[in-house]
């Protein structure tokens, strides 16, 4: 594991991130989701695409990388072009997942692979309508512990600056960011994901207008049953070109 010093606003990121293969030319950054890490990505696709080198990064506030600012998506996207630029990397793929690839849309690839990402605003389930009005309703009563009980399970735990953050960032519209991408896009989508439901994969599929779309068994961590089906096609489209 390594770290970064990125400065971006006047504030400094320490970013950490991990090179599998250091020695070869074309790279592959690869993006978590929302609450996770580069360590899980790595698992799944740390031994797949062996011609390749891989940059696995902790997004700001995640795994072992800083973060003090209250972020927007589009903060995200500035903060890893410029660690890729002290890196002196241009990726040939970026592969981002849920969060992460809202992330990788924004760095604009060559190959851009979506592995059940977020950017569809969804119908919030009822009982989360709930819970959002009660909360909204009791936090003029100063009860404590009222954010403990409410908040999601993704950000309990979190820093204010993370938690401001998440609630920028979880019912964004990215559609137009979608609709402006360039690149050659494999989306790949779990059939049984809740947390961003098979529909918005093929919403996103058709939106971006070179894009191939690959429904697979599985829930929002599809992939790390099917990393070596994904990375296969990956090179098929590597090697179409």
């Amino acid at each position: 594991m390594a770290q970064k010093v990125v400065e971006y606003k006047n504030q400094e990121f320490r970013v950490s991130y991990e090179i599998v293969n250091p020695s070869l030319e074309e790279s592959i950054v690869v993006l978590h989701g929302w609450g996770s890490n580069k360590e899980i990505m790595k698992q799944a696709f740390g031994k797949e695409l062996s011609d390749y080198k891989h940059i696995y990064i902790d997004m700001p506030g995640f795994g072992a990388s800083s973060n003090e600012m209250i972020l927007t998506t589009k903060d995200y996207g500035e903060i890893i072009k410029l660690f890729l630029e002290l890196l002196h990397l241009k990726p040939l793929v970026v592969m981002g997942h849920s969060f992460g690839g809202k992330v990788a849309t924004l760095l604009a690839p060559s190959y851009l692979v979506l592995l059940s990402s977020a950017g569809v605003v969804t119908e919030k389930p009822w009982s989360v309508k709930i819970k959002i009005a009660t909360f909204k309703f009791l936090k003029p009563l100063g009860m404590k512990k009222i954010r403990e009980l409410f908040v999601s399970s993704d950000v309990q735990g979190m820093s204010h600056e993370m938690y401001e953050t998440f609630k920028n960032v979880v019912d964004e519209d990215f559609e137009n960011e979608f609709s402006k991408s360039k690149s050659r896009a494999l989306c790949f989508w779990g059939i049984d994901d809740t947390a961003t439901p098979l529909y918005t994969g093929e919403k996103i599929a058709n939106i971006i207008e070179n894009s191939k779309f690959y429904p697979l068994e599985g829930d929002h961590f599809f992939f790390l049953k099917h990393a070596n089906f994904i990375s296969n096609e990956i090179l098929k489209e590597l090697k179409d070109v």
